[in-house]
């Protein structure tokens, strides 16, 4: 499984629901009214930003490669270019000097549509937001992680699509970091970077990390923890799994394989595992597309081997980075509601969650009894 898959709804479906749709944006907007000089300071901000991103476009070597991607790849492997763009184009929050070159000029164009849109509306929520949110989560997650871990553990990316957390965390720099995705994804994001960085004028980039090992494998194969450990894994070694935006599109089968995996990995080092889960109802915002869910993931992870869980969700002040301005903004109406609440008194529609999860697990570590009951 690939974290170019999850990206799709990212912000073709999870995103925009979680909007209330445009149309509903800009007519609630129209009511509150929109500050004329912020605006056209917002505006001139972005445009500024988009101007830089599509720069680092420009050598030849660099568009031949996404014009092959925009021919070439389906809507699976082109989402982790989506999710590039908006690392890209929400820069005043994400540090990220590669995610335009891992962009590319399609994605980058339509996002900056959608996010002048949102702004010039005063929209309760910006397209983008919730990447930028769950990036931002992700990354002070992973260095808090490393911290306590003594700050040399393996950091393992399942579906890392065009993440370049190697290149931008300084955190990672005593850390060998893994990146496991399909192998023609990997293999342009290398060709990506390489070009880019054999340019003149492009920003140089420097690895971070110890050390970068991409892994070509499916997660949905039984041998990709072969394959992990053929590049130079060591179970032995403590580690942190970053599961960002991959877990809903398994099978529930396949999501359970993959955690039990990792949670079995505590029996020789500790072990942080770094995941986003959606609910129920958030899953038939796309059913073809999102399969497992688990509405208290907080008590699943407890249950195969995991010590100490903490949840959070978007708009927590753990979650939050100040991006969430809009005082009606969605995230914030919904974490306010009890998490067994399953539709909004407001207006009666399904809460959709997103929940932010940190778990930790070591060899000293009891397994409590199976919640066979949350686990269906």
């Amino acid at each position: 499984m690939s974290s170019s898959k999850k990206e799709v709804a990212d912000e073709k479906e999870l995103a925009p629901c979680m909007n209330n749709g445009d149309a509903a944006a800009e007519e609630d907007d129209a009511n509150t009214g929109g500050g004329g000089g912020e605006v056209v300071e917002e505006d001139e901000e972005g445009e500024r930003e988009f101007a830089a991103a599509m720069a680092q476009l420009a050598p030849e070597g660099v568009r031949a490669l996404h014009a092959r991607v925009d021919a070439e790849w389906g809507p699976v492997l082109q989402s982790a270019c989506q999710t590039a763009a908006a690392r890209a184009l929400w820069c005043r929050a994400v540090r990220d000097p590669a995610a335009a070159v891992l962009a590319g000029e399609r994605y980058l164009r339509g996002l900056h549509e959608k996010m002048r849109r949102d702004e010039r509306a005063g929209a309760r929520e910006v397209h983008g937001v919730m990447i930028a949110v769950r990036t931002l989560w992700f990354d002070a997650r992973i260095e808090a992680a490393v911290d306590r871990l003594g700050g040399d553990p393996q950091v393992v990316i399942l579906g890392a699509g065009m993440d370049a957390r190697a290149y931008r965390l300084n955190c990672l720099k005593e850390c060998m970091v893994f990146e496991l995705d399909f192998p023609e994804l990997l293999e342009m994001k290398s060709d990506l970077l390489h070009e880019a960085m054999s340019s003149a004028n492009h920003q140089k980039l420097t690895l971070m990390a110890k050390s970068l090992i991409r892994v070509p494998a499916n997660i949905h194969d039984g041998d990709w923890v072969t394959k992990l450990q053929s590049c130079g894994y060591v179970p032995e070694r403590n580690t942190i799994w970053v599961l960002e935006g991959i877990i809903y599109y398994l099978h529930h089968a396949d999501a359970m394989q993959v955690l039990e995996t990792i949670a079995a990995s505590r029996s020789s080092a500790s072990t942080v595992l770094l995941a986003d889960f959606m609910n129920k109802n958030a899953t038939s915002l796309s059913p073809t597309m999102y399969h497992f869910y688990h509405d208290s993931p907080d008590l699943l992870l407890p249950s195969i081997g995991f010590s100490k869980v903490t949840l959070s969700q978007i708009g927590d002040p753990q979650a939050h980075f100040g991006l969430l301005s809009h005082p009606e903004n969605l995230f914030d109406k919904l974490r306010r509601l009890p998490r067994s609440v399953e539709k909004n008194p407001e207006d009666g529609t399904p809460c959709c969650r997103l929940y932010f999860v940190e778990a930790s697990a070591s060899p000293d570590d009891q397994i409590m009894c199976p919640l066979d009951h949350y686990l269906e």
